[in-house]
């Protein structure tokens, strides 16, 4: 099927036939060569993207994982300079969040913590549009031919996303707790983007561990929201350029399935976070104490303590206290 037009992303497919990639981890060197020289980068962002032992290399994917089914040739830090990718600027700096369907509380991420997040990872203003309530034919909807559960088809919301695209936007990301499918071919996937458009849509839905069937953990509130934050990142760090990562354990690495999705860490590698801040130009420093607060106040301790451990590379001083 020939998908040029879109620029798909985060697809989980099942029930396809695919070829074996044989997948090598990328040597030092060459992840070195990846990230670039540093020399002219600010000084504390070019300790913020020293690749020491914070930064793994990229796990070898296991028999249903994304690099066993897809084949990735990477990109380095030139490379994605000399490709011209989409930026923001002046007129066009804002990342819009538009709800389609229902958001239901206890099953579905906050939609105020959606935004919370991306302003601090993408350092850049996030608004959330009115929600939007498709009439009962729209986009296409069908029942799951396995699960039976309702269905929409992207590149119908993609559409009409390009036609709700103001004017001061970056992108516009449709976000749903509707289950998505890209061709009746496919069984379903997270999400989809045109970066040519500016636009996607990521869907929630699979998030919640009753979708499974699955026993709904204490904390399940805070499971969905961290699964939809990282999805949401993952998905529009794509409109800014950034491809699948095979260099380090990123959180733009390809994921397959939801067990290999919540393995990839919340933060960005060293190859990824230059790309990014070359396109946005932020305050590097700025941007982890921002993320700090935000684990912080869920309780998301890890990765509050990672995000510390890079800022005391700047300056102890800078740290946050636990």
């Amino acid at each position: 099927m020939n998908r040029s037009p879109w620029a798909a992303a985060f697809l989980f497919l099942l029930g396809s036939t695919l070829a074996l990639n044989a997948f090598e981890q990328p040597p030092e060197a060459e992840r070195l060569r990846a990230l670039g020289l540093l020399n002219y980068e600010p000084a504390a962002l070019q300790r913020l993207l020293t690749p020491d032992s914070d930064f793994a290399p990229t796990r070898s994917p296991g028999a249903h994982d994304w690099l066993t089914l897809h084949e990735e040739p990477g990109q380095t830090f030139d490379d994605f300079f000399a490709s011209k990718p989409n930026q923001p600027d002046a007129k066009h700096r804002i990342i819009y969040l538009q709800p389609i369907g229902e958001f239901p509380s206890k099953t579905s991420p906050r939609l105020s913590d959606l935004r919370a997040y991306a302003a601090a990872f993408f350092q850049l203003p996030v608004k959330v549009l009115p929600a939007v309530i498709p009439a009962a034919d729209e986009f296409e909807p069908r029942q799951n031919p396995r699960s039976g559960d309702r269905q929409i088809l992207t590149r119908r919301v993609l559409k009409f996303l390009q036609t709700r695209l103001p004017p001061d936007a970056f992108c516009i990301l449709g976000v749903t707790m509707t289950d998505l499918y890209p061709d009746p071919s496919w069984n379903y996937v997270f999400g989809e983007a045109s970066l040519r458009e500016r636009v996607g849509i990521y869907s929630f839905a699979r998030h919640d561990p009753a979708f499974w069937a699955d026993p709904r953990p204490s904390d399940n509130e805070e499971l969905i929201l961290r699964r939809g934050c990282k999805v949401l990142a993952h998905e529009t760090a794509h409109m800014f350029g950034l491809p699948h990562c095979i260099y380090y354990d990123c959180l733009v690495n390809g994921g397959n399935h939801l067990v290999e999705f919540d393995a990839t860490p919340q933060h960005l590698c060293p190859v990824c976070l230059r790309k990014l801040h070359q396109s946005v130009g932020f305050d590097p420093v700025k941007r982890y104490e921002e993320l700090s607060r935000f684990y912080r106040r869920h309780d998301w301790r890890e990765d509050a303590d990672w995000v510390a451990h890079q800022l005391s590379k700047v300056s102890p001083a800078k740290a946050p206290k636990k």
